[in-house]
Formats: C-alpha cells, structure tokens, sequence
C-alpha cells in the first residue's frame, strides 16, 4: 500500500478512535468540559482545519480509486470478450489483483469521508444536546426559585387573611360592646324615669337627677 494510501488508513483509525470517544458515555461534566476545549482550542482549530485539506486529497483519492475500479472491470470484460473461454488464467489473477486493491482502495478512502461526515455530524448533535442540558439546569434553577417565592407570598397571603379574620372579629366585639353600651344607658334613663314617677307618686322628693 502506498503511502498516501497508508496515511488514509491512519486517518481513518484516528476516526474510529476518535468516534468512540464521542459516542462514549462519560460524566455530563467531564463531556461539557472536553467539548469546550474541543470548541475553543486554537491548537484544536488549527487541526480542524489541517483535517479539512486532508480530506479534499482523500476525496480526490476516493475518486481516482472508483475510476481505477470501472477501468480494471472494463478491461476484464473486453479481455473476456476477445479471448472468448480460451483466457489464460495468469491474465486473471492479474486483474482480480488489480480489481481487488482498486475496490480496497476506494473502501478505504469512501469509509473515511463518511466517518468524517458522521464525526462532524455527530459533534454537533452532542454540542446542542450540552447546550439545551445546560438551558434545563437554568430553567431548572429559575422553576426552583419562583417556587420559593410562590410558597412565601402563599404564606404571606395566610397571615394577611388571618389578620382580616382577626379585624373582623375586633370589629363584631366592637360593635357588641357599643350596642351593649346603648343598651345599658337606655335602661339606666328607664329606670331614672320610673324612680321618679314612683317618687312622685309617693310624695317623696328624690335628689337623683339623669343623666
């Protein structure tokens, strides 16, 4: 395999790593903090973008590899038609070889650009999952806290009708107390009234003046 060849194998490797990491399931924490330094990094940007230009030459590879592929296949088909059932078999060997790393080489090459789209694609779909688990924990947080706030002013509210219950009834003794007071005053006039009719029925003089 040649070297370039050899190198999209590596690439390809290091996708497949690389992959298992992300699917791993690790600690909300220890993933939010790699994927910020994955996110952040310059050194990890600057690989990103190295990766980007690898894979215009893979593709490019991927392309020659597929062509190489239906060349080969062309070939076979026309040295089979030429030469009919009579074909040497060393010719045979020869192209099923040729065939063969032609299809292992557009293999290699077709996995790592897929592997790099599901890479990218995945990365991102985790990001969003991050961001939107960090949006609930916020969320959470503010649900929490209204809730508090919602218990004291239900609170608040108790003790408020408590204190109406309180004035109202402060009020129904007030007015028991000054109906009392009418009351008392009316039979105290009643009786001045009636002592003094009695005294003057009686010849008797009474020094009691009402009030």
């Amino acid at each position: 395999m040649t070297i370039y060849y050899s190198l999209t194998f590596m690439l390809l490797a290091a996708e497949m790593v690389t992959f298992c990491l992300l699917v791993f399931p690790l600690p909300y924490t220890v993933r939010k903090k790699l994927f910020r330094f994955l996110s952040e990094s310059p050194v990890v940007a600057k690989v990103a973008y190295g990766l980007k230009i690898s894979f215009i030459f893979v593709g490019i590879l991927f392309a020659d590899a597929l062509q190489r592929v239906f060349r080969v296949t062309a070939e076979y088909e026309a040295t089979k038609a030429e030469h009919g059932v009579h074909h040497d078999a060393r010719n045979d060997s020869s192209f099923a070889a040729r065939k063969f790393y032609a299809q292992r080489n557009m293999y290699l090459t077709g996995f790592c650009l897929f592997l790099s789209l599901v890479l990218t694609r995945t990365f991102y779909i985790i990001g969003d999952l991050i961001e939107t688990q960090e949006e609930y924990s916020k969320l959470k947080k503010a649900t929490a806290s209204s809730s508090k706030n919602t218990i004291v002013s239900a609170e608040q509210a108790k003790v408020i009708e408590e204190l109406k219950n309180k004035l109202a009834q402060s009020e129904s003794k007030n007015r028991d107390f000054d109906t009392l007071k009418k009351q008392a005053a009316h039979n105290a006039d009643e009786y001045d009234r009636l002592a003094v009719k009695y005294n003057e029925a009686t010849g008797q003089v009474s020094n009691k003046k009402s009030d």
